[in-house]
């Protein structure tokens, strides 16, 4: 009975912190990933995590583990969501990268650059995804891109047509 009352206390915690369609998005997950019911691996946290739109570092990764003593049930997972939601601030490091290009602080780069960065550095995306990409951020391809504008686009939650 105690442990119950324990769970149903954490959940309501996390339900302060986390929207109830978004639980039942990490339990899902969770559960297709930790099929007895806990996580016992680096790889299976890393593999959800990621599946759910986070960006941990393996230092990360390896930290939330060991904090819960090398395995993670579904609170010890939503705990772990959400000091790492906490921690993870994707808008904010894609506008430190964005002026990373732009020496002169001009707000601005070339959609010619944008375009050479997505489709040759890091997860590299096809022409298809870059020119998808454009067309929903009105970019034309000599243009500029006014990189704040660009991210609140890219970064925009994506709508729910349930």
């Amino acid at each position: 009975m105690y442990l119950i009352l324990n769970y149903l206390y954490f959940f309501y915690l996390q339900a302060r912190h986390f929207k109830e369609q978004d639980i039942d998005e990490f339990r899902e997950c969770f559960s297709l990933y930790a099929r007895n019911g806990q996580i016992r691996t680096l790889d299976q946290l890393t593999v959800i995590m990621r599946s759910l739109g986070m960006s941990p570092t393996i230092s990360e990764l390896k930290k939330y583990f060991k904090e819960k003593g090398g395995k993670m049930s579904f609170p010890d997972f939503l705990d772990v969501m959400h000091k790492h939601s906490q921690v993870e601030r994707i808008p904010d490091e894609i506008l430190a990268a964005f002026k990373g290009h732009d020496p002169r602080g001009t707000g601005s780069i070339p959609a010619r650059d944008l375009r050479h960065i997505l489709l040759q550095w890091g997860e590299r995306l096809s022409h298809k995804e870059v020119e998808q990409i454009f067309r929903e951020a009105n970019i034309t391809p000599n243009g500029v891109v006014r990189y704040q504008d660009f991210c609140r686009i890219v970064c925009a939650p994506v709508p729910d047509y349930y």
